[in-house]
């Protein structure tokens, strides 16, 4: 484990899901958090409560493991964490695909003005949500969930099991975000299939979730984007340099015995 300024950086081979009860509201937290949603409305009309799992713990599993508990929630749940003096503050629970260029850069995206966190960079992914079929909720179920924002927000498609897990990050609320890598793809394709997506999203009358994109190769590029940024962004840059440039090393040690040879 790493712990780079305020986010928590986690290796993990493995990671199981534990499903635990939903918390239970006071009646006073339970106006809070309706008087608050509806103002979040009323201030951002694209809101809507659907279903989300939140986070309410992680801990170490064995040298290489991790369990996470969560709970079935609604989006409403999270605005308690902006209500003073409320005893519910859930920490979420999101998704994320660290997307290189051939060139071991990394893919990031800006978020548009009608979504929740306007002009925020970030990684492909978003909040996960449960089945509504109640199916148990894994690592699996998370690629998929990972592979379809990824299409989404980008239009790179990628087969599920083409995702591996990567890293856990949490941050100081205690929202925690499963990451997967993709492998790697050619610069130029990665900007053509997010200007198709982008040209078919206008075509009907929408705006994509992510007005721009950007290939970064290390926290220094970091300075030349505009707006916030998610707190693990600088960590998950230097964690994936640390792997990329390993792998390159290792590669080119495996072509050149392999030319002696």
């Amino acid at each position: 484990m790493t712990q780079p300024g305020r986010v928590e950086l986690f290796d993990a081979d493995r990671l199981r899901l534990v499903e635990a009860p939903p918390p239970r509201l006071s009646l006073e937290d339970r106006r809070a958090m309706d008087d608050a949603w509806d103002a979040a409305v009323r201030a951002n009309p694209a809101l809507f409560d659907g279903p989300v799992a939140a986070c309410t713990g992680l801990a170490r599993e064995g040298p290489q493991g991790l369990a996470l508990t969560w709970v079935r929630a609604t989006y409403r749940l999270y605005v308690l964490r902006r209500v003073p003096g409320a005893s519910v503050r859930l920490p979420s629970l999101f998704v994320a695909v660290a997307q290189p260029a051939d060139d071991g850069r990394l893919l990031l995206g800006r978020m548009s003005s009608w979504t929740t966190s306007p002009g925020r960079w970030q990684l492909p992914g978003g909040s996960v949500e449960p089945s509504p079929d109640r199916e148990p909720l894994d690592v699996a179920a998370l690629r998929r969930h990972a592979a379809r924002e990824l299409a989404e927000e980008t239009g790179i498609g990628t087969p599920s099991d083409d995702l591996t897990l990567w890293q856990v990050t949490r941050d100081a609320n205690g929202s925690v975000g499963v990451l997967f890598q993709a492998p790697p793809r050619p610069a130029s394709w990665l900007h053509e299939r997010y200007a198709a997506l982008t040209c078919s999203e206008r075509a009907l009358g929408r705006d994509p979730e992510l007005d721009r994109i950007a290939l970064v190769r290390s926290p220094a590029d970091l300075a030349a984007l505009t707006g916030p940024q998610v707190p693990y962004l600088e960590p998950v840059l230097r964690r994936h340099g640390q792997f990329w440039f390993t792998g390159q090393a290792a590669a080119g040690s495996q072509r050149a015995g392999q030319a002696r040879r």
